[in-house]
């Protein structure tokens, strides 16, 4: 008989586990070939999960593994491990132990997991579809914040869905989109002791932050079908490519990675290699689909975000730009609502710097982005800031159009009203920056500005709608973007004789700004109905403009929907206020109108 087995039992399958204080940050994703750990201090102790059976089987089969020393008894150790001393009989049970108070030092005794005092999590905070079904098998339910999790949930995060998840000794969960994770063991060892929390993940992404502890049987771990992760003093990321390809990268602390073989793939280390590598801080490697180890290679840089405008005012999506990383072939970018990205509104890998969400509430957020290297490999963050400021919406131009040349001393800047905004502000400057803008009328009661008085020259205008606040401040939303325009000396005036009243031009033109490669949907209806339902006109455009020709006279209001290459569609932007010539103007080619301002309709 093997001395270090007590009679009845055999010996189990052997993983690594920490034995000393740990915390740190990490990500992992699911079919990931690694085990992973802290390079000092790793330690390796028996365990054992049964090998057949479903999750459910499993979990009540997990046990712990417990060296005899001299002075053990079964009552001493269910007071450690278990709920309570008196429960000292089930031990006894499941290690056919003779005489309970005369233990075989070097022997070793089996603790089943599913005696240990349970524990919950709670849910931190939820986004989109994320759903929760009990371990019995009973029907899946959405789960709501502040809600609490047993030992067992299965959590499934559908596209756009986030949920973070604190267990009972301070460790957040955060489960990205479109994955699947259980919390298969939360127990406590003793009434008293240390937490012990393994989660199992069958699909996607989650990133774990575990705070710094002075227990030194605290358990942490992540099983995935072919791998157990444990950490300490760390902060990781491992991913895994479509191609079965993983890569890890190191932020902070030390990780020693070993490839797995193909002996255990049901969720213990003992079919790890031998053979591993260390990654220290700002190192990565990549992990080859036959379970090569490459080579610890140095992070990518943390992208530049410094050219994130103070203020995003796309009311239609949500668009950063960042120049291009050298040695990025890709980009992982998250939105949050803080600095520890335990919200996450927004996540998305993009081929270029270009990112691209949907539109967010106007508010303050933080943007992480992270370049991807040739190799696969995720790269030292950039966490920036964002404020979003979208509303009151900026007017559309109207006239000039882009580039337009203006007669000297007549003429004027116009855009469309948005319906319940208080004023406009419509600025006039030589550059596009509008470092020192020589118009700026700050609360016009109409979208236009006279040109009267502006020189001949090369000129920039834009405007933005302003509400009035309750302390009745004004609260202004962007500006549009700038548009040029010129301002030329006429030719010579023709004499008397040659002035003739001509019809007026019943033609509209309107431009907005747009990303390349956006289409756009634009709809028309009377002022009379803000509901648009009785649409006038509904029409697909390729550019940002709309000439509308030969309208009846009157005023109308229209609206666009951004339809931009990625597939997404914005909402239906607020309806802006256009008004339609009669085609009777005077000698000047102004329309004529009433003395109430409305226009003279031709008969």
């Amino acid at each position: 008989m093997n001395n270090n087995v007590l009679p009845g039992t055999t010996r189990r399958p052997r993983t690594c586990n920490f034995d000393a204080p740990w915390h740190g940050t990490w990500v992992l994703h699911a079919a990931a070939a690694l085990v992973l750990g802290a390079w000092a201090g790793l330690a390796c102790g028996p365990v054992h999960a049964n090998p057949s059976g479903g999750a459910d089987a499993e979990t009540q089969a997990d046990e712990i593994a417990h060296t005899v020393q001299e002075g053990d008894t079964l009552e001493g150790l269910a007071r450690t491990y278990l709920a309570a001393p008196r429960q000292w009989p089930l031990l006894q049970a499941r290690n056919k132990v003779a005489n309970p108070r005369r233990l075989q030092p070097g022997s070793v005794v089996w603790i089943p997991a599913h005696l240990q005092p349970a524990e919950t999590a709670t849910v931190e905070f939820v986004q989109g579809p994320v759903t929760a079904q009990p371990r019995a098998g009973g029907t899946a339910v959405p789960v709501a914040q502040g809600g609490t999790l047993a030992e067992g949930t299965a959590l499934q995060v559908g596209a756009d869905g986030f949920v973070a998840v604190r267990l009972a000794d301070g460790t957040v969960v955060r489960v990205q989109a479109q994955s699947e994770l259980q919390l298969r063991q939360l127990r406590r060892r003793g009434r008293a002791g240390s937490v012990q929390s393994v989660l199992e993940m069958r699909s996607g992404e989650v990133e774990t932050t575990v705070p710094p502890s002075a227990e030194p049987f605290r358990r942490m771990e992540i099983r995935t079908p072919v791998a157990v992760t444990s950490v300490r003093g760390t902060r990781f990321q491992v991913n895994t490519a479509e191609s079965g390809q993983t890569t890890a990268s190191v932020l902070s602390g030390s990780v020693a990675v070993q490839a797995r073989s193909d002996d255990n793939a049901a969720g213990s280390a003992a079919g790890a290699s031998h053979s591993g590598a260390m990654l220290s801080p700002g190192q990565g490697l990549a992990v080859a689909t036959d379970r090569t180890l490459g080579a610890p290679r140095a992070l990518l840089a943390a992208p530049d975000t410094s050219g994130i405008p103070p203020a995003l005012g796309d009311a239609s999506l949500l668009a950063i730009n960042i120049p291009t990383l050298p040695g990025a072939v890709r980009y992982i970018a998250q939105v949050a609502r803080d600095a520890d990205f335990t919200q996450v509104l927004r996540h998305g890998r993009f081929d270029s710097g270009q990112l691209r969400w949907k539109a967010l509430d106007d508010g303050r957020y933080f943007l992480s982005v992270r370049g991807v290297d040739d190799a696969g490999i995720a790269g030292t963050p950039a966490v920036h800031p964002i404020v979003i400021k979208t509303r009151p919406v900026a007017p559309l131009h109207q006239q000039p159009a882009p580039g337009a040349i203006m007669a000297t001393g007549i003429g004027e800047l116009q855009c469309t009203q948005v319906p319940g905004v208080r004023w406009y502000r419509v600025q006039v400057a030589t550059d596009a920056q509008f470092s020192a803008p020589l118009r700026d009328e700050q609360r016009l009661s109409e979208c236009r500005l006279s040109l009267a008085g502006l020189p001949p020259g090369s000129y920039f205008w834009r405007m933005a709608s302003l509400l009035q606040a309750a302390d009745g401040q004004p609260d202004q939303g962007p500006f549009a973007p700038a548009q040029s325009f010129t301002v030329a000396d006429r030719p010579a005036t023709l004499s008397a004789q040659a002035l003739q009243a001509q019809d007026g031009d019943t033609t509209v033109r309107l431009h907005w700004p747009a990303q390349p490669g956006q289409r756009f949907r634009l709809q028309l209806a009377p002022k009379t109905d803000p509901a648009f339902e009785q649409i006038t006109l509904d029409t697909t455009l390729d550019t940002p403009e709309w000439v509308g020709s030969n309208l009846p006279g009157g005023e109308y209001l229209v609206r666009i929907q951004v339809l931009d290459p990625t597939g997404l569609q914005s909402d239906f932007s607020p309806p802006r206020q256009i008004r339609v010539g009669s085609g009777i103007s005077t000698g000047t080619g102004l329309p004529v109108s009433t003395s109430s301002g409305e226009p003279v309709v031709r008969p």
